[in-house]
């Protein structure tokens, strides 16, 4: 099972970090973090937990200001940016959340209605209907629009969470630990709509995952963290092939024998 073959637009970098570092206190967790993904490109980032990998993709969604390097994200250095500049920067950008993030007083169709009409809003309602009814076809869930999250299973609020970054078409996709806690077919449906957004949508990606099926499923490079920084960085084939003891036990920690 692996990703499928893209068109990448190697010329075109959308998001960059350079010498990339941030602490809390003593801890140190990113040592210098050097990052290119391409316009139509997934990128895994690969890592044990709390090896810094919602971290690293905080910081470029501006959640988080970094001690020092260089964030730059659809040619913005996002460290720079006032609140106002940031806001608009980040409509072009989708972030599923790894618990999905859903309101759990709202029903489906309100969750994905919510981004939308607060921040385009001129949107007449039969737009909005329409905009609500696309996303859910997309994710294969149109008939939830009236559901409340309670009523969903774990694989269904994890697709409602991504219709609802997706209803207002960004241009890059972050997913943190986009099949943690599902059990194997759901995360094969996961792996399966990842590569649909990507085809559909044209977006690129970071995939935050220590899922090493995740990885090979959707990733066209995965770079592996350790200590901070990029231990590693190509196809899954290239790095998985590496004799670095590192990577073996890596591997190792996913419990996997065959993929």
């Amino acid at each position: 099972m692996t990703g499928p073959k893209r068109n990448i637009d190697h010329s075109n970098v959308v998001i960059k970090t350079r010498d990339l570092h941030k602490s809390f206190g003593s801890l140190d967790v990113l040592n210098g973090i050097d990052l290119d993904v391409y316009k139509g490109e997934n990128m895994a980032v690969l890592g044990k937990s709390g090896t810094g990998k919602s971290v690293l993709i905080k910081i470029i969604v501006g959640l988080l200001k970094p001690d020092r390097g260089l964030v730059n994200v659809l040619g913005e250095d996002v460290d720079k940016l006032d609140g106002k500049a940031l806001l608009k920067l980040r409509l072009k950008l989708g972030f599923s959340f790894q618990n999905s993030a859903l309101y759990d007083s709202m029903t489906v169709g309100e969750n994905l209605e919510f981004p939308l009409v607060r921040n385009k809003r001129n949107l007449s309602r039969k737009e909005v209907n329409m905009a609500i009814e696309s996303v859910l076809e997309d994710v294969g869930l149109p008939r939830t629009i009236n559901q409340m999250p309670a009523e969903l299973s774990g694989g269904q609020k994890k697709r409602i969470g991504i219709a609802r970054t997706l209803i207002l078409q960004p241009e890059i996709m972050l997913y943190d630990e986009p099949t943690a806690g599902l059990d194997p077919v759901t995360c094969i449906e996961i792996n399966n709509l990842i590569n649909q957004v990507q085809e559909q949508y044209h977006t690129s990606s970071i995939i935050i995952t220590h899922d090493l099926t995740c990885a090979k499923a959707t990733a066209d490079r995965v770079a592996v963290l350790l200590n901070g920084k990029f231990f590693i960085t190509g196809t899954f084939d290239e790095v998985f092939s590496s004799p670095e003891p590192n990577i073996k036990t890596f591997y190792d920690y996913n419990f996997i024998t065959n993929l």
